[in-house]
């Protein structure tokens, strides 16, 4: 009986160096050729998920993508003290200098070739001298990328734009030393011939610099939808703390790094801050912010022995919290985890693109050496046969077709996690298409994570009820909790623009309420089902959360949802 086969281990590699859905191929394929191994590449979050056996070391994954040409390493891990890499957005300010030169270089040049009233004596040499800085400088990005691509036997789209501005400043430069073009009152008139009536050859700086140009405003683009579409992993990890106060057992505090809180160590949780990790409550009650963990907007009444969720917002008393779940264990983790699992995967789409694309650049190639072979074995002109071949070149960059699929997955689930829904893959938010029934598993409502007065109810023989809610929002602008908050939020838009009024004397009380002093009343805000309950007058059997008082036996009571 043969051993039973070991489980495959799964390895994330953070990739550098990728520019189309053609190094994407690349490299899966030379990962798949290891026995055993298969490997999903993200273009958009420039990340490669491995499956491998145990027995493949990680070093050898990484060993076969450099050999490849590109970068690659195991992400940091959390708890890394090392300073982040540089995120797209951090990246940009080279790429945008070196768009912003080579636009100023390149819309002059642009303009002298395809405009003829702008022609000056030797308006060509003018052209020449601004284009070729960007034909190199401009354009070694691409020049660097192809070159690093044909030592390791592929070609990419940096392989097209680097041919074909290399290729049509060739030309230029023949054409202005040899083919007549450099002469002075030279003009080049506007026209669809690859030369002009008297034969002279026409220069084509206008596509060196023109190329180049659009690809790094392209890139540019790119790079900050790929930075955007990774925002919701950025705001997932805000909402872990990174610093705690633990309590010894001694009763003194410390602050320490969120790295270094370990299961068991007891921890407090102030008013307004957040709960460092998953755990339960040993002292202390208060009500718990859950909107941005769970979606729920109604606070959460926690005290002694409830257990408390990582990231949850403290909108009440202080708390000593035992911790439960630490790292990677911990809720927000699994859902940070999920996300970047649901971001690596490949729909189908997304994989019909890939393999497109990774047959594509060699078959524009292909196509190009073949249209100039036809126009010089035509006997046509050798200057027609290469504007014909540079034009294949530079208008098939596969740009849109190996990134827009995974760059609206990204956005996708990026947003859905924002909002509450995770998605567990793109297969699955790629389904969605057949959904015509959506059956929710929840209690109460769907809300939109904020609690609102949608309804205010007096005494008839007590203020009215805009008096009373001005009362009411003033006294809670010093509350932390989601109902204050709701309050204040409501009287303040009654108010029309107008200030509340000043409170004094205010306390706020765990679990009971807020009081204070507004302009001559003692106003309190209290729950409900509070030790004073709710006044006769108002209905019992009405769902209020709030109710206010006052010395003149004036109440208010709010629906706050």
């Amino acid at each position: 009986m043969s051993a039973p086969t070991a489980p495959a281990a799964t390895t994330e590699l953070v990739v550098g160096g990728m520019s189309c859905a053609a190094c994407v191929a690349r490299i899966e394929k030379r990962l798949g050729r290891i026995p055993g191994v298969s490997a999903t590449v993200n273009l958009a979050t420039g990340r490669a998920r491995v499956s491998h056996p145990p027995d493949v070391p990680v070093s050898e994954l990484v060993a076969v993508v450099v050999a490849a040409g590109f970068t690659a390493e195991p992400p940091a891990p959390p708890a890394a003290k090392a300073e982040p890499a540089p995120t797209e957005a951090e990246a940009e300010p080279v790429g945008g200098r070196r768009l912003l030169v080579t636009a100023l270089l390149s819309v002059p040049v642009m303009a002298l070739s395809m405009v003829p009233g702008l022609q000056f004596r030797n308006w060509q040499w003018l052209c020449l001298v601004l284009a070729a800085p960007v034909a190199v400088w401009g354009s070694w990005p691409f020049h660097e990328r192809a070159l690093r691509g044909l030592r390791h036997g592929g070609a990419t789209m940096d392989t097209l734009v680097s041919l074909g501005v290399i290729a049509s400043f060739g030309w230029s430069l023949y054409a202005l030393f040899l083919g007549g073009a450099g002469e002075p009152g030279m003009t080049m008139p506007f026209s669809l011939l690859p030369s002009a009536p008297d034969g002279t050859a026409h220069v084509y700086l206008e596509a060196a610099v023109g190329v180049p140009l659009f690809v790094l405003t392209g890139r540019l683009l790119e790079a900050r939808a790929r930075h955007g579409t990774g925002s919701a992993l950025r705001a997932l990890a805000r909402l872990a703390a990174k610093e705690v106060a633990v309590r010894d057992a001694d009763g003194t505090e410390r602050l320490v790094p969120i790295e270094e809180l370990r299961i068991g160590d007891r921890f407090v949780v102030r008013p307004g801050e957040r709960v460092a990790t998953d755990g339960m409550v040993v002292d202390g009650s208060s009500a718990l912010d859950l909107s941005l963990v769970t979606g729920e907007s109604a606070p959460v009444e926690v005290g002694p022995g409830s257990a408390v969720v990582g990231g949850a917002v403290n909108s009440g008393g202080l708390l000593e919290v035992r911790a439960e779940a630490v790292g990677a264990d911990t809720q927000l983790a699994r859902i940070t985890r999920l996300v970047t699992e649901a971001q690596a995967g490949k729909a189908r789409a997304q994989r019909l693109a890939d393999a497109v694309a990774g047959v594509f650049v060699p078959a524009v190639l292909a196509v190009a050496v073949t249209v100039l072979g036809f126009w010089l074995g035509a006997g046509g002109d050798p200057q027609a046969a290469v504007t014909a071949a540079v034009a294949v070149l530079v208008v098939a960059c596969p740009c849109a077709l190996g990134l827009a699929t995974p760059t609206a997955l990204l956005a996708a689930t990026g947003r859905g996690a924002q909002l509450g829904i995770l998605v567990r893959g793109p297969q699955a938010l790629e389904s969605l298409r057949r959904v015509d029934t959506v059956v929710l598993d929840k209690t109460g409502t769907l809300t939109h994570g904020a609690l609102d007065v949608v309804a205010v109810t007096v005494r008839p023989d007590g203020l009215a009820a805009a008096e009373a809610v001005r009362l009411a929002g003033a006294v809670e602008q010093g509350s932390e909790h989601p109902v204050g908050r709701a309050v204040a939020g409501y009287a303040r838009r009654a108010q029309d623009g107008a200030a509340l009024p000043g409170v004094r004397g205010f306390t706020a009380t765990a679990g009971l309420g807020v009081t204070g002093e507004v302009a001559g009343h003692r106003v309190a805000m209290t729950r409900p089902d509070g030790p004073g309950g709710l006044p006769d007058p108002i209905d019992p059997t009405s769902t209020h959360p709030a109710s206010l008082t006052s010395p003149t036996d004036t109440d208010l009571a709010g629906s706050p949802r």
